[in-house]
């Protein structure tokens, strides 16, 4: 069992350095500066993190946070944000970009790729074929790669001291929902302003990153099954329900909360108003008012019984 965990440890964090090393080439490519090669120290604290894990804890994570999520954010989004920013200042279209929007243009591509070695011709290169694919799609293919590797990384990576597998599976499904709202929450509001201020690419880009801590921080699962057991009349509303209430409070002020007044602003100060946008954000004000109401109930329910006991 230490050996599997040893594996998992080991190859989760190989997958985050290496998907951090393409954002970093692909940045270099871009902005045709060597210099951006030296993102690629941010990857150091992640490595001295996994062999301080596996000698420490035996490859072991922690209950309430997970130190290697937090590093890999911290290695790939300096990288995402000059490809995002670089993107909304060069607004000109290439004609001669590759779409990766039909399974046709991907096959060219895979095609090319696999075929490339066995040419001399130098305009087959791997790395400028890489490079001929348009800019959007390098960067939504980077987001979902980010996304998708938060979850499986935390999936794959051994469980921290008193967190069950059902917590863990709990634990992954909101972070699949949470992942698909941040998505479109980028790809969309971005799309939505490409022509307009540079201030807000800005705002975006941070309440995207500050949206992000919700995959490293994961108090929601902080309480064990033995808690649930001990539980006493007498306790405090925040040990009582301290898992219900950080998930609202992550709601109303990390995800939903920062989302709805961007998407508010986008509206109201740019005048941009289309069917998806609308919905997305009737969306968020509805999960703002749906978790006040549940903390309301929260406290409600927590007066009563405390009434009751005395």
């Amino acid at each position: 069992m230490i050996l599997v965990s040893f594996i998992c440890a080991i190859v989760t964090r190989s997958l985050f350095i290496l998907v951090s090393l393409i954002s970093v080439l692909r940045v270099t490519l871009v902005t045709n500066n060597c210099r951006y090669w030296f993102l690629t120290f941010l990857f150091l604290p992640l490595i001295v993190e996994m062999f301080f894990t596996l000698k420490r804890r035996k490859g072991n994570g922690y209950k309430w946070f997970s130190p290697p999520l937090l590093l890999f954010l911290m290695s790939i989004i300096p990288s995402m944000w000059i490809l995002e920013l670089d993107d909304h200042m060069n607004k000109t279209n290439d004609l001669q970009c590759r779409k990766l929007n039909s399974a046709k243009n991907w096959k060219s591509i895979i095609n090319s790729l696999i075929n490339s070695p066995m040419k001399n011709d130098t305009s087959e290169d791997p790395l400028k074929l890489l490079s001929s694919v348009c800019a959007d799609d390098w960067i939504l293919v980077l987001h979902e790669s980010l996304l998708v590797l938060l979850i499986v990384g935390k999936w794959l990576l051994p469980l921290g001291g008193g967190v069950t597998r059902d917590k863990l599976a709990q634990l992954l499904l909101s972070f699949v929902g949470t992942a698909a709202d941040i998505l479109e929450f980028t790809n969309e509001t971005l799309s939505d302003i490409k022509d307009h201020s540079s201030k807000l690419v800005y705002l975006i880009l941070a309440v995207w990153t500050w949206s992000m801590l919700q995959f490293p921080f994961h108090l929601s699962v902080v309480k064990s099954t033995e808690d649930e057991y001990c539980e006493d009349q007498s306790d405090s509303l925040l040990k009582k329900h301290g898992t219900e209430i950080w998930n609202i409070m992550q709601s109303l002020f990390i995800q939903d909360g920062p989302f709805l007044l961007v998407r508010l602003m986008v509206m109201i100060y740019f005048e941009v108003l289309h069917p998806m946008l609308v919905f997305f954000t009737v969306k968020n004000l509805l999960m703002i008012l749906l978790n006040l109401y549940y903390l309301v109930v929260i406290c409600q329910d927590y007066r009563s019984s405390a009434l009751q006991v005395t």
